[in-house]
């Protein structure tokens, strides 16, 4: 079961917990954009194998959203993050990065072997 902790109140909370808000760090598009970027917004998503950062919300806690980084692949989490930044932190970049050492991938993008090369 994933386990995640609120960065907000501490809480330790399984994933029954919570609420999944998907993929973070968006380009949001609404009115004004284009159709192809409203399109790809809607229904365009990395859907990783592998590290990737989501949004999340303790639905039965403090009701707060928060941002994780985690491995879709093996549910290792690296860490959670206050919703409110627009990046994850250099040290949250690190940890990931740091279990993805020689990869050449980013979290957010295809890995597979022939989307990697």
């Amino acid at each position: 079961m994933l386990t995640l902790t609120c960065p907000h109140c501490g809480v330790q909370a399984d994933e029954t917990e919570l609420s999944p808000g998907g993929e973070a760090h968006l380009k949001r598009f609404g009115p004004g954009s284009s159709d192809e970027e409203f399109e790809g917004y809607l229904f365009r998503r990395a859907n990783p194998k592998g590290a990737h950062y989501e949004r999340w919300r303790h639905t039965y806690g403090c009701g707060k959203w928060f941002l994780a980084a985690r491995d879709t692949v093996t549910m290792q989490v690296f860490g959670t993050y206050p919703a409110w930044l627009a990046e994850p932190s250099d040290e949250m970049r690190g940890l990931v990065s740091g279990q993805r050492a020689g990869s050449g991938v980013e979290p957010g993008t295809p890995t597979e072997p022939e989307a990697a090369q």
